[in-house]
C-alpha cells in the first residue's frame, strides 16, 4: 500500500489513480493529522509526502516519522516544488529515501516508487522465542504456526522487546519509542497496553518481565520456569 500525503485534491487523486493504474494499492491523506491517526492501525509500504502541507508540513511529519519506533524504517519519497534546494537536502538529510521535484510525470513518479521498494524490501526480518515468530516486513505473528491479531503497539511493542532481548526499558522509553515524542498522553498507557499484549501471546506472556522501579525487559529464560 503507497500512501499519498498531499493537500492539493488534484494532485493527490491522479498520484492515486496512477498507482493503482500500475497494479499498486495506494490511499491519500490531505494533512499530518489523517496520516498519522491511520498510521496508529496500518503500515503502508511506502509514502510519497508533499513538503508544503496544511499545519505540519512534510519535514516536521518526516521528523516524526524517523524519530518513533514503529515507524522509522518506513520508506519516504518526498514531493518538493522547483526551487525547494534546502528543503529537498534538508529530507534527504533527515532520512527521505528519495526525492520528486514538481511538476512530475506519473511515470516518473511511479518508477521511484518502485525502485524505492525494491532497495527497501530485503529479506524478511523476522524475529523468533520458541514457536513465536514474528515477521516484522510481513506484519504477521504466529504462535505454534497459529496467527495471532495483535494491536498496532503491541506488534511495535513485542517487536522491540524480541530484537532487544533481556534489555529493561523504562516507561517513559517505552512510550516515546511506540507512541512518539509527540505524542501527548500518559505512561501508565504502556501498562495496559503490556497486559493486554502478555494475554494474547500466552505462555509467552510471561516473558515480559516487569521490572520493579524502572518497567520491562523480554527475558527468555522465563518460558521455561
Amino acid at each position: 500500500m503507497i500512501w499519498c500525503v498531499e493537500d492539493d485534491t488534484n494532485i493527490r487523486e491522479i498520484e492515486i489513480y496512477s498507482l493503482q493504474a500500475s497494479g499498486l494499492d495506494a490511499k491519500g491523506f490531505v494533512n499530518a493529522d489523517e496520516f498519522f491517526a491511520a498510521l496508529e492501525n496500518e503500515t503502508p509500504d511506502l509514502v510519497i509526502l508533499d513538503i508544503m502541507l496544511p499545519g505540519k508540513d512534510g519535514v516536521e511529519i518526516l521528523k516524526r516519522i524517523r524519530n518513533t519506533y514503529q515507524s522509522k524504517d518506513l520508506p519516504v519519497i518526498m514531493a518538493t516544488a522547483k526551487g525547494e534546494e534546502y528543503e529537498k537536502i534538508k529530507s534527504l538529510d533527515l532520512g527521505a529515501d528519495d526525492y520528486l521535484v514538481k511538476p512530475f510525470s506519473m511515470l516518473e513518479m511511479v518508477s521511484r516508487v518502485r525502485a524505492v521498494l525494491r532497495r527497501t524490501r530485503g529479506n524478511d526480518e523476522i524475529f523468533t522465542l520458541d514457536t513465536l515468530v514474528l515477521n516484522a516486513t510481513q506484519h504477521v505473528i504466529t504462535i505454534d504456526g497459529e496467527r495471532v491479531d495483535l494491536t498496532f503497539k503491541e506488534f511495535s511493542m513485542l517487536k522491540l522487546f524480541l530484537s532487544h532481548p533481556r534489555q529493561a526499558f523504562s516507561r517513559d522509553q517505552l512510550f516515546s519509542l511506540i507512541w512518539g515524542q509527540d505524542y501527548i498522553g500518559e505512561t501508565r498507557t504502556v501498562d495496559v497496553h503490556i497486559r493486554t499484549l502478555r494475554k494474547k501471546i500466552g505462555r509467552y506472556g510471561a516473558c515480559i518481565e516487569t521490572v520493579r522501579n524502572v518497567g520491562y525487559r523480554l527475558e527468555e529464560s522465563n518460558l521455561h520456569e
